[in-house]
């Protein structure tokens, strides 16, 4: 077929020359045909004439190295221990892993690039006409190894030879907080700029005024150094960073920068590195950035043209295709600077051109192929920001865009709670402002997409490594080996991440790639393209199998409802309220004032207030739409809310009106944070249905917390309704009721009832936590287990569904930690439960729990707890008491 579609002119010819082939050797590992290995080789050798060498060198392009490592690899399988060419394909494999490794920085391909060199020394003995080539390569590798892996720790140890009073001891100070800055800006673990320069400040003082060594801008001013002004300058830059507005020392560092000269020290930079030079493009991107931020102070219009000229010559004097890798991610971000210093241009000048060039350069970020890192998401959300201000049509593409990196930068994280905040900072707002574009350019499968892909990026990097491995069954013996290394690599990486006492330490990056590996080896397997993608509209819809799932989306450019159903497209919901730091935002702070004073018959009349407005400007218009789309009162449906809405009771919304319904009287309402763990939620519930395990838990007498004298009746009571229909019923209290006897009983029971006190951490939510006998089991506990198979967890316990403050979208709480851990159903309190609330909830919940042939069913919980909060309003329970439950889940 290459002959007759592709003829030898054709440029696509050598691709599809190397497809056949591939799909030939394919056939043979499966059959061990070996005329197909035969005509494989004969296929990749036509291909490789067609095809320049040194493409990957010439032009920068990743997938050249990627393609290029893997028919190196092909090419060592054909060239078995005792072939006379082994040893060339050795070492041609180990120099394409090691190039691979400048542009990607991971230690595996490192680590395997010197074996490599090694097998192929140990095939070169003395006497042979290439040793001193491959002795040469293996030196090399292993001073890069050197280099990236042993800087910091070598210079901790070299600082404990060199004790206060060392006559060096200042240097050793120096050369450690160098190391951590690089490392801060390879990874940005804020923890490593904060230690730089405590060593920096350290060393400062064994070196008073008059030492040599003193001052990197002195020692530029004697020697000429240029690196000692990069130096100063980015130690100041990070300093800022590390002082945002409002911070009491900004302002004494800005000022000392200023003084310094920034402008000034990248002039004289500039002189030392002439064209042609190595570093002249680092200069020449710090003297544009240092001008445009000297323009957004102060004003000069000069500042931002000679910024912008800079930033032109720099990113237009090259083509963008012959870039090596490692210099990409600098031509990117010279490529954003400049596109911003134009765009900033425009807003003071009005001259059209400026704007059309901006979103030119802007529309060249995603064919720039590079490592991506933090730095490139911004320069993708700067993008995003200028179509939006000037309603440019390239705002979808540039939100996809994005998304696309930060799922390439998210895997690359960890998922420790330590990396939270970094994950914060790189999605903050992201997800919301995409799906609102989407929905204003009428992309309604898209905005879901989106949406899906920017939140719960914690709990979505770990279900990657928690992925059901049932699920992965992979064809032939090739298949069954790849789902194996799939499932030992996932449970090392998890505890590889729970035990590292170091930031993203090397053997977490090595692990890390060899996953991504896997991971890419299966996706090249018919029907597993898509395996861990972030999931497609069709996969997605599947949420909606047993009711509509209703996304409340708030974002600074509009709020939106939209409603996913089982067998249509998306149906959208215009929301009459705003985000911009009034509507959304004063309801959301005035619901929390009033949760933190419940009790006061004034708060009570503020409750019902709230509750009408969001009836007013939400939750009716969506009932609205949900009637004229046939689906009955009674129903069930699922609330998926974001941003401000995720502190929201819409469950409870109504006009609280005589002869008017609320919400609760015309549907059944449950909530999941993401349509995909709702997914998800529903294939475990059919696939693990048979097995019928309960514990319940109470703790009454926790360490250091108040008495629950409510504890011991509530678990006498569940025992009596279940003991006689369940397969298993245990109970677990007081001195048992430990975090191990926790972790250890949910190891072998699939249903939950838990009942303790409950400790939120609003800024802290990784140490949100239940209250046991011998202290606080944490959410980072919950995560760390794995149990087998959960089904139901009833949490009551107070405030469980509380969260993140500042990243709401996140979902880190004690009801998704457990949710995100494998229960399919959860029910979980928004505040503090009243006890004697607390014991007849219990004891009609369980009673509606239990199916009509007398066996649990976890799908019936959301009706259960309907109709057991129905009951109370009977009994003239306060207002804040009845809405206080929420289900998540099936």
């Amino acid at each position: 077929m290459a002959d007759n579609r592709y003829p030898p002119s054709h440029p696509d010819r050598s691709h599809t020359l190397n497809n056949l082939a591939n799909s030939l050797l394919y056939r043979f590992r499966q059959r061990g045909v070996p005329s197909d290995i035969e005509e494989c080789i004969e296929l990749h050798w036509d291909a490789l004439l067609l095809r320049p060498p040194d493409r990957f060198r010439q032009r920068g392009v990743l997938s050249d190295l990627e393609e290029c490592i893997q028919l190196h690899r092909d090419a060592l399988l054909l060239r078995p221990p005792g072939h006379f060419g082994r040893s060339n394909s050795l070492n041609n494999l180990a120099n394409s892993l090691r190039d691979r490794f400048k542009q990607r920085d991971v230690p595996s391909d490192l680590e395997e690039c010197i074996e490599l060199h090694r097998d192929a020394l140990l095939l070169r003995p003395p006497g042979h006409s290439d040793r001193s080539y491959t002795l040469n390569n293996l030196a090399n590798s292993l001073l890069d190894r050197f280099r990236q892996r042993g800087s910091i720790e070598l210079h901790r140890a070299a600082l404990l030879l060199r004790p206060p009073g060392h006559s060096y001891r200042s240097y050793s100070l120096n050369n450690l907080a160098n190391s951590l800055q690089d490392r801060f800006k390879q990874r940005g673990i804020p923890s490593d700029l904060e230690e730089c320069i405590e060593l920096h400040q350290d060393a400062l003082l064994l070196r008073p005024p008059g030492h040599s060594d003193r001052c990197l801008l002195d020692r530029f001013r004697q020697r000429g150094v240029p690196s000692d002004i990069e130096e100063c300058i980015e130690l100041h830059r990070d300093a800022l960073l590390l002082c945002p507005p409002g911070h009491s020392d900004r302002s004494n560092l800005r000022d000392r920068f200023r003084q310094r000269g920034s402008i000034e020290l990248h002039r004289d930079a500039l002189l030392l590195h002439p064209s042609g030079h190595s570093n002249r493009p680092h200069s020449l991107s710090n003297l544009a950035l240092s001008l445009r931020e000297r323009f957004t102070q102060k004003g000069i219009p000069s500042d931002l043209d000679e910024s912008i000229d800079h930033s032109d010559r720099w990113c237009l004097g090259h083509r963008f295709g012959q870039w090596r890798f490692h210099r990409a991610a600098l031509l990117l971000h010279s490529l954003s600077n400049l596109a911003l210093g134009l765009r900033d241009r425009f807003r003071y000048q009005g001259i059209p051109s400026d704007l059309d060039e901006t979103f030119n350069l802007f529309l060249q970020i995603p064919n720039i192929s590079h490592a991506v890192s933090r730095g490139d998401l911004t320069a993708a959300k700067s993008w995003a920001t200028a179509a939006e201000e000037t309603n440019h049509g390239s705002a979808l593409l540039a939100y996809q865009t994005a998304m696309k990196f930060l799922d390439q930068h998210i895997t690359l994280l960890s998922s420790s709670s330590r990396h939270f905040d970094v994950v914060k900072m790189v999605t903050a707002s992201l997800a919301v402002d995409a799906f609102s574009c989407s929905v204003r350019h009428g992309a309604l499968t898209t905005a879901v997409e989106l949406v899906e892909q920017g939140r719960a990026v914690f709990w979505t990097q770990l279900s990657r490594l928690s992925s059901p491995f049932d699920e992965l069954s992979l064809p032939g013996d090739i298949g069954g080996a790849l789902a194996e290394e799939f499932k030992q690599l996932s449970s090392r990486l998890r505890n590889t991440f729970d035990q590292s006492t170091e930031d993203q330490s090397s053997q977490i990056r090595q692990l890390t790639l060899q996953w991504n590996d896997v991971v890419s080896r299966i996706r090249m397997l018919p029907d597993f393209s898509q395996f861990l993608l972030p999931p497609l509209f069709s996969d997605l819809q599947k949420a909606a199998a047993e009711g509509p799932v209703i996304i409340v989306n708030a974002s600074q450019y509009s709020c939106d409802a939209l409603i996913v159903l089982r067998d249509q497209n998306p149906v959208h919901i215009p929301i009459d309220i705003t985000r911009e730091r009034t509507d959304i935002s004063e309801l959301s702070t005035e619901f929390q004032s009033v949760t933190e004073q419940f009790g006061c018959s004034d708060n009570q009349n503020k409750l019902v207030g709230i509750l009408r407005k969001l009836w007013h400007h939400i939750v009716d218009p969506v009932v609205q739409a949900l009637t004229k789309l046939n689906v009955h009162p009674g129903s069930r449906i699922w609330w998926c809310p974001t941003a401000e809405f995720t502190l929201l009771p819409l469950h409870a919304a109504g006009p609280y009106e005589r002869d008017r319904d609320n919400l609760s009287q015309i549907y059944t309402s449950s909530y999941t944070p993401t349509l995909a763990t709702l997914v998800h939620a529903r294939q475990r519930v059919s696939q693990y249905a048979s097995t019928q395990y309960f514990v319940a838990i109470g703790q009454g007498n926790p360490d250091g917390g108040k008495e629950l004298r409510c504890v011991a009746p509530e678990l006498i009571a569940v025992a009596r309704r279940l003991m006689p229909v369940t397969s298993s019923f245990t109970s677990l209290k007081d001195s048992d009721a430990t975090v191990h006897g926790v972790l250890d009983a949910l190891n072998h029971n699939q249903w939950l009832h838990l009942a303790c006190h409950g400790v939120p951490h609003r800024t802290q939510p990784f140490e949100s936590s239940f209250a046991m006998r011998d202290g606080p089991l944490m959410i980072k506990d919950i995560i760390r287990s794995n149990w087998q198979n959960p089904e139901f967890a009833f949490l009551l316990a107070c405030h469980t569904t509380v969260g993140d403050e500042k990243s709401p979208d996140e979902s880190i709480h004690l009801a998704a930690a457990m949710q995100f851990s494998g229960f399919c159903s959860v029910i979980g309190s928004m505040w503090s439960v009243d006890d004697k609330v607390a014991q007849q909830v219990v004891s009609t919940f369980y009673d509606k729990l239990v199916d009509g042939s007398g066996r649990l069913d976890c799908t019936r919980a959301a009706v259960a707890l309907h109709k057991a909060v129905k009951k109370l309003r009977r009994n003239d329970v306060p207002l804040e008491q009845q809405i206080i439950f929420v289900h998540i889940g099936v």
